[in-house]
């Protein structure tokens, strides 16, 4: 599951005090007493990132389907759009907000308040910029290429 590893390991950082698990925002974070406890924080995390994963596709594949129905011209493109916002953000988003709320719930679970250490640095987000930029920068042309093909014919 590279994937989920992915997502999961800058939750893990080493720091002065030892192990830190930064779970809510990047400039607080919590120790790790034992590398078991790290385990079930990090399972924990996978999971949470799994099932995130998993609505965003299948509402969008959900979205999509239901949508095809529709017949996409080009006078109705902005129609089009705001009921695929409107259908997705059913599907999808309320799951996903229902999801997130839960997950904060238990959040604080796997955690002791008295374990809060201040994090240094955010270097890894620096890091993964120019690779965010690239990916957006990529969609957003694949997109507009797909909008003027299908525009031409």
């Amino acid at each position: 599951m590279g994937l989920l590893d992915y997502f999961v390991d800058p939750c893990f950082r080493d720091e002065k005090a030892g192990r830190v698990v930064v779970l809510d925002r990047r400039d607080r974070g919590y120790l790790v007493r034992s590398p078991a406890e790290e385990l079930k924080i990090r399972s924990f995390l996978k999971m949470y990132r799994f099932a995130d994963l998993v609505i965003r596709f299948l509402g969008l594949f959900l979205t999509l389907a239901w949508l095809s129905e529709f017949h996409y011209r080009r006078a109705e493109l902005f129609r089009d759009v705001c009921i695929f916002t409107a259908v997705y953000s059913v599907i999808a988003l309320l799951p996903e907000l229902l999801l997130a709320r839960s997950y904060k719930k238990e959040l604080l679970s796997f955690v002791s308040p008295q374990d809060e250490v201040s994090i240094s640095g955010k270097v890894e987000m620096r890091q993964k910029l120019p690779i965010i930029l690239g990916v957006v920068a990529a969609s957003i042309l694949a997109m507009v290429g797909i909008i003027l093909l299908t525009w031409s014919k």
